[in-house]
């Protein structure tokens, strides 16, 4: 008896059996996704059982049938991305009239087919109250929102965008208090941003970009911030200054706020971002300096503030942006010289600068060697090499020669019309492929898969081949882990926990529901769970390229410094994060290589939150069962059960040390007093660090970097001992050990030209 078809993720092609539906009357799930599929949607009048249809990504085409209405038990609905149509030659015929009687109905992706249809005037009307997923972006779609759009009280995410709809926007959205996602971007919306929006306090990504907005930013949106991951706000008509409760949004990963008419100066507050990664506020009128503190923002990836009034120096901060890829502050008044602080840039692929009153020498360290004269044009009084084409600086000077009166200036502006021709297609491009990547973005983020729900142990059992050993990818003390791969085709690793463990994970769910909701990028994201009474386990995010542990001691690829040194400084910002950036302190209790996953770009992530532990209005407590592994778990850990913030520090420094030792702390070469914070100790004291690092970092004295090498290995294990150190009181701090690491890894790229 079949109930489930699977044909997703192929390179099929021609059309679906018309009466599939009516063959197959047990049929449940009909996954028919992402392959090239063409002509109407099959006949399913009569598989009344059908829970789940997912056709999207193919070349359907004709109208969407009302014969889907009668399927009563229909949960899931997913026919995004085809040529489908609406029939509005007569409304009884129309799938809208009669979507309100799939009450089970809680997921609807609609969105990109060309329905060229009124967005109906009673959304309450047409879909069900339980519905949570709601797709109609990029539909054709025209009208208004009405405002009775807030009996979808189920509602997760609501996607809207790149439509035609105009009016406000419904005051009535505060009534959705489940709301995670709001895609309303790309409109003819006007009218002013509700504050209403600020009774949203799960909201984590609003987009209201491309409308015609005006007014200033309500004030409100920063009592978001437990919650708020994106904002952008960008190419409206919105007026006034930034509001300094903005700065308050401490989580927030995307900002855009360019293409307005926003004015002031840019708060050193800014600062504040701490995690953000892509920061846009271009096309506006700010003015005043840029404030220092924004090199401390050291995730930024992407930071525009092209086309302001902003004046004064570059921030020579602006160098420990360690993660920035992109940096444009063209059009703007900025003076003085360009801080050879950003030689230390070393991820930076694209710098504008032009169009400023900049002076004086243009570095040509680190990634300045790549930089091609577009990026300096248009400032009058550099100097630097001639392919720049800037005069040579003068020798013993960092200020460029004067011109000669009377020299011709057709030489300068034909230079400058091009570079400015030449800088326009360059910000296309890069316009074009940021978009391509908010879309994935935007399709993972309203996916529901990504967001926090059960799954069942059948279907773990399906996508691990149940279980099989060739899936397995490490046990542990605390389980065994598997990989596996969804339905939908997502690769996942399933971590199975071992209950032989009296107690180990009593309250599980309620712990679980806190964690999953702590997000920041060097930890694991936790996809989904199953609890059963006699299994429970966690989804996550699955990890390509392995354990750290892993790569320590495989002969095959050995890490060099710098790879070691980012591992690490992206371990010490996840607990950073855990122990300073969340409302409830959070010891992870069992830090070791083997829960440092790296992602696709040798990027770290912490894992193994089965065991996290969250603490109270104290900084500790005491643990009847010792979870910790022997060896890098403290010394009060292990006698009196004490489980602290500073426990994991010290579990932090054993492994910053076996990081760049090759050595584990369980070595056989330790026994009696000698151990491996006293082996380092002692060749930290006879300066012989070249006996305990491994070998393959620091190799002879003959290497013109050795000395160099040699100073940032020592710095790194002096913090590593300042980290584990015997009592809990004198150990560093995890702020502390991240501003260190940072300094260490600054100083070690200006020594080696950035490798």
């Amino acid at each position: 008896m079949i109930r489930e078809i699977g044909l997703s993720f192929g390179q099929l092609s021609g059309s679906l059996p018309a009466n599939i539906g009516l063959g197959v009357p047990n049929l449940k799930f009909l996954y028919a996704a992402s392959n090239n599929f063409s002509g109407g949607i099959p006949n399913f009048s009569n598989a009344s059982k059908l829970i789940k249809i997912d056709m999207k990504r193919n070349s359907l085409t004709g109208f969407i049938p009302s014969t889907l209405c009668p399927l009563r038990n229909l949960q899931w609905l997913s026919l995004n991305h085809n040529n489908l149509t609406i029939d509005t030659s007569t409304p009884e015929a129309s799938i809208l009239s009669c979507l309100a009687s799939l009450r089970n109905l809680t997921t609807l992706y609609l969105g990109n087919n060309p329905l060229n249809d009124t967005l109906p005037v009673s959304l309450g009307k047409y879909f069900s109250p339980s519905l949570q997923y709601l797709d109609l972006s990029s539909c054709n779609l025209r009208g208004s929102i009405h405002m009775d759009i807030g009996n979808l009280s189920s509602l997760i995410a609501l996607a809207l965008d790149k439509n035609q709809l105009s009016g406000t926007i419904p005051t009535s959205l505060e009534t959705l208090r489940n709301l995670q996602v709001l895609y309303l971007n790309n409109n003819r919306l006007q009218g002013f941003i509700p504050s209403e929006l600020c009774q949203l306090e799960n909201l984590a990504y609003a987009v209201l970009d491309g409308n015609q907005l005006s007014g200033p930013i309500p004030s409100c949106l920063g009592t978001l911030a437990v919650a708020l991951r994106s904002l952008s706000l960008g190419s409206n008509l919105l007026t006034s200054t930034i509001p300094s409760t903005l700065w308050g949004l401490a989580d927030i990963l995307y900002l855009n706020l360019s293409f307005n008419s926003l004015i002031g100066s840019l708060s050193e507050d800014v600062g504040k971002l701490r995690v953000v990664v892509d920061m846009d506020l271009s096309d506006n009128h700010f003015s005043g300096s840029l404030p220092s503190s924004i090199g401390g923002l050291t995730n930024l990836v992407n930071l525009s503030l092209h086309n302001n009034n902003f004046e004064g120096p570059i921030p020579s901060s602006c160098g420990n942006l360690l993660s920035l890829e992109l940096l444009d502050l063209s059009n703007n008044n900025l003076s003085e010289m360009i801080p050879k602080s950003l030689q230390a840039l070393v991820h930076l692929k694209y710098l504008n600068l032009s169009s400023n009153k900049l002076q004086g020498e243009i570095p040509m360290g680190g990634p300045f060697r790549n930089f091609s004269a577009q990026s300096f044009a248009s400032n009058g009084l550099l100097c630097g090499v001639p392919r720049l084409k800037v005069p040579t600086c003068k020798k013993g000077t960092e200020q460029p020669h004067s011109r000669k009166a009377g020299a011709p200036i057709l030489k300068y502006i034909i230079p400058g019309v091009l570079s400015a021709l030449l800088i326009v297609a360059a910000v296309s491009l890069l316009i074009l492929r940021r978009k391509r990547n908010v879309e994935v973005a935007r399709e993972m983020v309203l996916s529901p898969q990504f967001h926090w729900r059960r799954v069942s142990h059948l279907q773990l059992v399906r996508a691990t081949n149940g279980f099989n050993e060739n899936n397995l990818l490490g046990n542990g003390g605390f389980g065994s882990v598997y990989k596996g791969t969804l339905s939908d085709g997502m690769d996942v690793a399933v971590k199975v926990f071992n209950l032989q463990i009296e107690g180990a994970f009593k309250g599980f769910d309620s712990e679980c529901e806190v964690i999953s909701n702590i997000r920041h990028r060097n930890l694991i994201k936790i996809i989904s769970r199953c609890s059963q009474i006699d299994f429970k386990a966690l989804v996550l995010q699955y990890m390509p390229n392995g354990s750290l542990e892993k790569w320590l001691y495989s002969q095959n690829s050995p890490l060099n410094i710098l790879q070691r040194l980012n591992i690490m400084m992206d371990v010490a910002l996840a607990l950073e994060y855990l122990h300073h950036g969340y409302p409830t302190p959070v010891v992870h209790c069992d830090m070791k290589p083997s829960n440092i996953l790296l992602d696709d770009d040798m990027v770290a992530h912490v894992a193994d939150f089965g065991i996290a532990k969250l603490l109270g209005e104290g900084d500790s407590f005491t643990q009847t069962m010792t979870l910790a592994t022997i060896g890098y778990m403290a010394p009060e850990y292990g006698m009196d059960g004490i489980v602290s913030t500073k426990g994991d520090v010290y579990s932090f420094g054993i492994v910053l040390m076996e990081t760049f030792t090759k050595r584990k702390p369980t070595d056989e070469m330790f026994a009696g007093e000698m151990n491996l914070k006293q082996w380092i100790s002692n060749s930290l004291f006879q300066d012989v660090i070249v006996e305990v690092v491994d070998a393959s970092l620091l190799r002879t004295e003959e290497d013109r970097d050795f000395s160099s090498k040699r100073d940032c290995l020592s710095s790194i294990l002096r913090l590593a001992l300042g980290c584990s150190a015997e009592f809990p009181e004198e150990r560093v701090s995890m702020p502390d050990a991240v501003a260190t690491l940072n300094k260490i890894k600054i100083k070690f790229l200006k020594a080696n030209g950035g490798k």
